[in-house]
């Protein structure tokens, strides 16, 4: 028995040894590894933390022209005071148009020379912007030699995200707040008082399921501020009473119904249709006319589908004027104004709109967020003659352009080519009202801004 035993023992012990030696070489490994996943904690962390708090970037003024961003999407950098935030902008225009000096009015608030002038620095306050209960969102604009608040109202939020404001507001009206344009002049609805429209008044907004519903009472148009003009002093175009016969109306006890459905076919394909209704009084200066009504209504759509948008917008009004001229003859234009500046605007019409954009993500390019690249067009088709008897000529504005995003910045590349629109152009009778000339001329127009 004594020699097997041995034998055994001799066979059991080495492979014992083995074994152990197996046992500490894994605990070798174990710890190894834990090692090499604990600096992958600290490189982890140390990245994060890198990301969330970046470095400060030297200044540098050609980065400041060549980086900017869109006006409609401004990055949140506020400054917050609990649940108060405080911003605002400065923006600055670069104009070149294909017009010439000929001692003839330019576009307001820009001419042809191709020089860099300041279009306007604003402040911005939002209470409670975000959450339920009270909220309430303040801004002050100023311009070259005229200023004016661009919102001033207070509100109440529910949980379920609806809320009501009080005080000077957006008018719920059109496919959205800038109607169907991607560009810095806006669509021609904005200059017949239809698109991004401020006035006086209540509004409440809420969803059900698929349906979006805006409903709002104004009890009349944003005041008159702070400038030269007689009744112009204001962001957005209402029609205007300065004492004539050709602008002796105001705005009173204007109601807005506007019902907007979102189908969802797919996760990044949407389709929203909608409609608008307005109506109110125009309260008439008594010297020269009885009080009359306007009446205005839109069909809109909105589609979006990956990078591309697409909205389109059909708007129709009616500005009931009463005015006949010392011959008799009817006139079918009424006055209108905003930034300290009033015109002739044709009291019916309708506004066919189209906007298309397509949103280019430059995720290979650090130091640029995206570009978004859009057309936007839109024409007033006008009824009615003019004081003289001569039939309204319609007023049409293309927009071909591209505006880049970079943190703060915001950069609009415009080209404008229109035949009907102060702003385009240096030929006083081509405007919104008769369009005497129905000139083609166009403006090419570099907005740069910077939102904090």
């Amino acid at each position: 028995m004594k020699p097997t035993i041995l034998l055994a023992a001799a066979t059991f012990v080495p492979s014992l040894v083995h074994a152990q030696e197996d046992v500490d070489a894994l605990r070798d490994k174990v710890a190894a590894l834990e090692k090499e996943l604990e600096q992958a904690r600290r490189e982890l962390a140390a990245a994060t933390e890198k990301e969330n708090n970046p470095p400060p970037k030297a200044f540098s003024f050609k980065e400041t022209i060549l980086l900017p961003v869109p006006l409609r999407v401004p990055a949140d950098s506020s400054f917050s005071i609990g649940k108060l935030q405080i911003g605002g902008a400065i923006r600055a225009n670069y104009v070149l148009g294909s017009y010439q000096e000929d001692g003839l009015p330019g576009p307001q608030r820009g001419g042809n020379g191709g020089n860099f002038e300041l279009d306007t620095f604003r402040t911005n306050f939002d209470y409670n912007k975000e959450g339920t209960g009270f909220t309430a969102k303040a801004e002050y604009r100023f311009y070259n030699g005229y200023h004016f608040p661009h919102t001033a109202w207070a509100g109440w939020r529910n949980e379920d995200d609806s809320i009501i404001r009080v005080g000077l507001n957006r008018v719920p009206f059109g496919a959205g707040a800038y109607g169907t344009s991607h560009n810095w002049f806006f669509d021609q609805g904005y200059y017949v008082g239809l698109t991004d429209d401020m006035d006086m008044g209540v509004s409440y907004t809420t969803s059900c399921g698929d349906w979006q519903i805006d409903l709002a009472y104004y009890l009349g148009a944003e005041p008159n501020f702070f400038g030269d003009s007689s009744d112009s002093a204001r962001y957005s175009y209402d029609i205007i009473d300065n004492g004539s016969a050709h602008s002796h109306y105001r705005e009173r006890h204007q109601i807005n119904l506007r019902a907007i459905r979102t189908f969802t076919f797919e996760e990044d394909n949407t389709l929203a249709l909608g409609a608008s209704f307005q109506a109110g009084l125009l309260e008439a200066d008594k010297r020269y006319a009885h009080d009359s009504h306007q009446l205005a209504a839109a069909i809109h759509a909105k589609w979006n589908r990956g990078p591309w948008e697409v909205i389109g917008q059909l708007s129709a009004w009616d500005y009931a004027a009463d005015y006949r001229s010392s011959s008799g003859l009817s006139n079918d234009l009424i006055g209108m104004g905003a930034y300290d500046y009033e015109a002739p605007v044709a009291s019916r019409a309708l506004l066919p709109a189209l906007g298309v954009a397509y949103k280019w993500e430059t995720d290979h390019i650090d130091w640029l967020d995206y570009i978004t690249f859009y057309n936007d067009f839109s024409v007033i088709l006008k009824d009615g003659h003019d004081p003289a008897g001569s039939k309204l000529k319609n007023s049409a504005m293309n927009v071909l352009g591209m505006s880049f995003t970079r943190g703060n910045w915001h950069i609009y590349c415009d080209w404008a080519y229109s035949n009907g629109n102060l702003f385009v152009g240096d030929d006083p009778l081509t405007d919104f009202g008769a369009n005497e000339e129905q000139k083609w001329q166009s403006r090419f127009n570099i907005n740069f801004g910077y939102y904090f």
